[in-house]
């Protein structure tokens, strides 16, 4: 009696220790219930990587060869787009006299260099729209609609271009007479008498004698400034105290009350009038 009383505790130790599987005890459902489904997602594609092939091959007529030259050209000009963009047109003289208010405001991160160049960059594309219409109904477009060829296009591209840069040496044309007679050429009587090449460089020169004239202009009036705060410090014996600590606040103020931005951005646009 004992030992069948010892195996049945036995027995239910070792079923409450380790129960049945799930499978395998009793399940009760109701009598409508339905049998669920769960979908697996179907996994994305593998993204398509395009794949490029570059074959060089010898030309087999004048024409692929004109065409590679030409291709190569493009190129050419597309990394030497950023430098053409600002010595060819008026972004380089509206950065220098900008650069110039920054010194003479003794400001060394404000604004900084990228914002000076946002806004020449802007500003320029004000000044020259017109020229940059002119350039893509006349040139840009005809091309791409198969109108005219390339040689067309770039004579296109290149008259009002040259136009511009005439019309801001007009009052001024030593600087073309200058390289003419560096080139050992005659007196240009119209502007169709200068080449390009000549053209462009007096263009630079140009703008920088302008922009170096209005930043020198600009910087009068805050060497008042710089001037008189030397004076009152050196007076009451501060020698110690740098002069532009004190003149900074003095020259922001004057340039604000007196609009300063409003008036040097009027200035500019003006000096490229036609």
């Amino acid at each position: 009696m004992r030992r069948f009383l010892t195996a049945a505790l036995f027995a239910l130790l070792f079923a409450s220790l380790f129960p049945l599987p799930l499978a395998a005890q009793a399940q009760s459902f109701p009598g409508r219930a339905t049998q669920g489904t769960v979908r697996v997602p179907t996994p994305p594609a593998n993204p398509v990587v395009p794949f490029v092939d570059l074959s060089i091959r010898e030309p087999r007529s004048g024409r692929e060869v004109a065409f590679s030259l030409q291709l190569l050209l493009l190129l050419t000009v597309l990394s030497l787009a950023p430098s053409i963009f600002i010595i060819m047109t008026s972004f380089l003289r509206i950065s220098i006299v900008l650069d110039f208010v920054k010194r003479a405001l003794s400001l060394q991160q404000v604004p900084p260099n990228q914002v000076i160049l946002g806004i020449s960059l802007f500003l320029t594309l004000f000044i020259m729209w017109p020229t940059f219409d002119e350039i893509y109904n006349k040139s840009f477009r005809p091309l791409a609609d198969g109108q005219i060829g390339l040689d067309q296009a770039y004579r296109e591209a290149e008259r009002p271009m040259r136009i511009f840069m005439f019309n801001q040496m007009r009052k001024s044309p030593d600087n073309i007479r200058l390289f003419m007679s560096m080139r050992g050429l005659p007196k240009p009587e119209t502007l169709a008498d200068v080449p390009t090449y000549v053209l462009i460089p007096a263009f630079i020169l140009n703008e920088l004698t302008v922009a170096f004239k209005i930043g020198i202009l600009l910087y009068i009036p805050f060497i008042v400034i710089d001037m008189v705060v030397a004076s009152a410090l050196m007076s009451m014996g501060m020698i110690m105290l740098p002069p532009v600590m004190i003149s900074m606040p003095f020259k922001l103020i004057l340039f604000i009350l007196v609009d300063g931005w409003g008036l040097m951005t009027q200035q500019l646009i003006k000096s490229f009038a036609m």
